[in-house]
């Protein structure tokens, strides 16, 4: 019993210790009136885990996502160490869901659709010492389960955020 309290002490304290990430995506909010936060969990120097949560409420703009909201679990690997600059690459699941619009004899319906697409993205980080973060990243992933969902989501972004 001692054994595995002082595993499971050394496990947690190691996930207190390692470096986390909060964000939200200014991209997003100026060019598409659309919200999306990030949490972003560093497993060692090289890799991370993360989700993003997508919410959009203009889908009828011209230009905007398909998706009105979308959960993305990512996993990120960096490719260098330098502290400050670092070019990581991505792959992701988007949990995905939105309408699309169906032309049944001559009647524009409506259709909810929920998809879930794989796709991998590249992008930069900075982050300074005192905890400031810029990540600038683009990739695109595809639906893989709906006949009515879009074929192809995109994942841009331009996050601001804190590490701590």
């Amino acid at each position: 019993m001692r054994k595995l309290l002082i595993v499971l002490t050394v496990l947690l304290s190691s996930y207190i210790q390692a470096q986390q990430e909060i964000k939200v995506d200014l991209f997003d909010a100026l060019a598409f009136k659309t919200v999306e936060v990030s949490y972003e969990h560093y497993l060692n120097e090289e890799s991370s885990i993360g989700i993003s949560a997508l919410f959009n409420s203009d889908t009828d703009a011209d230009v905007s996502y398909n998706e009105k909201s979308m959960i993305t679990p990512y996993f990120r690997h960096y490719f260098n160490s330098n502290y400050n600059w670092n070019f990581f690459g991505e792959i992701f699941f988007g949990i995905n869901s939105g309408d699309t619009n169906l032309e049944l004899e001559g009647l524009n319906l409506k259709e909810d659709y929920t998809d879930g697409a794989l796709g991998v993205a590249i992008g930069s980080k900075y982050a300074s010492q005192r905890g400031f973060v810029v990540d600038v990243y683009g990739g695109l992933g595809r639906n893989l389960f709906g006949n009515d969902s879009p074929d192809i989501v995109p994942r841009i972004g331009v996050n601001v955020g804190y590490r701590f």
